[in-house]
Parts: C-alpha cells; structure tokens; sequence
C-alpha cells in the first residue's frame, strides 16, 4: 500500500528507558548509545534515553548521564528524561551545562492511583499535580520542554479500576501548566479499545488545541497494538513503543512490555499512515540486541519477518 496517508503521527522510542527499566542484568553504557545511535538511524525523531531516578530504585538507570554525554548531536532529534520530582528536573538541566546537548525534554509523571503513586514515586495523587505543576513552570522557565504522562491512567495493579473523572481532574490541573503534551499510559496493559476511543475522545475536548496528546500502551493481555489503533482513530499524534516490545515497571507487578516498535510500524505501513521509521532498520536492531541480551525479543514482526 502506498503511503498516502489519511494522518501522520510520530513514534516515539521509549526501548532504551521503559523498555530496559526492569532488565535485571545491566546493559553497558556502550550498548545502550548503541541502541539509541541504530534506532536514529531508523528514522527516530524522538526518543526516551533515560531516567532520573536513584540508582538503588532502578539500577538499570545508574548510568544515565553518562547515557546522555554520550548521545549523538543531531538538530533533528529530541532526547528525553524522564524526571519523577524536581530532582530529575534538576538533573535534567545539569545535562545541559557547559554548552552540553543533554536532554531536550523534561518527561514528567503523575500517577492516576494514591497506591501505586506512593510505591513509583512516594506521592499520592494531589502531591503528584502539585509537584508536576511545579516541574513543568521549573523546567520551562529554564529553557526545557516539559510533557506529562499521567500513568496507570487504564488502571491501576493494586487499585483496580481508575475512575475516569480522576484522569480528567488531573489533565486539566496540568493543561494549566501548558505542557508540551499530556500522555495516557496503560502501565499494566489492562485497556482495551472502547476505553481508549471514551478516554482519548473526552481529553481532546477538554484540552486546548495546542497541547496534544500522547498514548503509552504496554502489550499485558496482548491488546496494545489494538489500542495503539484506537488510540490513532481518535486522534492521537504521536504513539510510545519500544524495540522488540521490552519493557515493563519494576513497581507494577505482573506488568510486561510495550508495544513493539516493529509491531507498531508494520500496522502504520500497512494502513497508509504516515511515520518516520523504516522497519527493515528496526528489525535489523532487534537482531543485533537480541545478541546483547542474549535472547529473543517479544516483537511478533520481527518474528515474522526473520
């Protein structure tokens, strides 16, 4: 099929954070560039390079400045950080010292459940707005871009259900920040279709035009790539996925990977929908980080197409 495509959208590559995040054996800095230098030339535009987390929470992270000292100084490429507190923020901008590239953007999360937001980031819901409304106003008025996940938003690993009306109270409390974009994410991959089009659907009326939204989506009960189309016939812009669909939070328990890459790629391919990833590049990394960890990845394309 020809790509004239009905939209566009852009996929933003989380594999070299969420998706190594709860690898128990420690990737090597090296590799790590490695991956994020293959899936550039791929065609990623954007991607997650690391966390700001403490090291003895998620060790896979330790090395994260070194990750971001290391990256390749292209114009045409937005790094991200992620930054659960102001600390992250601070870390963040450290980055950037000394006419240093560093991070482009401060990704900040809030979690849609006082449980699991105590557990990720020792903050109930209320401190969650109050210290992401302080990072966004922080980071931009030191010359960061600031995006907000709102995580566990299609429900939460040890509250259940996630009230819709909790989603819509904290993206607007956010949208008054005026962040680069507010994301939904399925951290344990309970969402299904019909929640995405209701949840996505009733975020873009409540948000101004000029802020957009994002979807996160992880494969669990294997209704990501299903979601991820959802999520794009509802207007989503731009889609988070990960090489071979690693991944998976060291803090939600039974929660596995996102949604492959090379999975999503293939269903944008095949539905004329603009993107800027090539999925022979993307297969070819698969391959090669297969040999890194020392097993195969999730990816069914890759799979297929072996």
């Amino acid at each position: 099929m020809s790509k004239v495509s009905r939209t566009a959208v852009t996929i933003l590559e989380v594999g070299p954070r969420d998706g190594l995040q709860n690898e128990s054996e420690i990737i090597s800095t090296a590799d790590k560039l490695g991956l994020i230098t293959r899936m550039i030339d791929a065609g990623a535009k954007r991607m997650e390079v690391a966390s700001f987390v403490h090291p003895k929470r998620v060790p896979q992270m330790a090395d994260a400045e070194a990750v971001i000292a290391g990256l390749p100084d292209r114009d045409d490429v937005s790094y991200i950080g992620l930054c659960l507190n102001k600390r992250g923020v601070l870390r963040g901008l450290a980055t950037r010292e000394g006419n240093k590239r560093g991070i482009d953007e401060a990704g900040c999360v809030i979690v849609a459940s006082d449980t699991f937001g105590q557990k990720n980031q020792g903050q109930t819901i209320k401190e969650g707005i109050k210290e992401n409304r302080e990072m966004i106003r922080f980071a931009k008025a030191e010359g960061l871009k600031a995006q907000v996940t709102i995580s566990a938003a299609f429900g939460c690993p040890f509250e259940g259900a996630v009230k819709p009306e909790t989603i819509f109270q904290i993206a607007e409390e956010i949208a008054a920040e005026d962040p680069l974009e507010i994301a939904l994410a399925d951290t344990i991959g309970v969402g299904v279709p019909a929640q995405v089009t209701d949840l996505f659907g009733r975020l873009q009326e409540l948000l101004p035009d000029h802020i957009s939204m994002r979807a996160h989506f992880h494969d669990t009960r294997n209704t990501g790539i299903a979601n991820a189309w959802a999520a794009v016939q509802a207007g989503v812009k731009t889609l988070d996925s990960s090489l071979g669909g690693l991944g998976g939070c060291p803090f939600a328990p039974n929660a596995t990977g996102n949604i492959a890459t090379e999975d999503l790629v293939n269903l944008l391919d095949r539905s004329g929908i603009a993107h800027d990833l090539n999925l022979g590049k993307a297969i070819s990394t698969n391959n090669w980080f297969e040999g890194v960890l020392g097993r195969p990845l999730p990816s069914l394309v890759a799979r297929a197409e072996a």
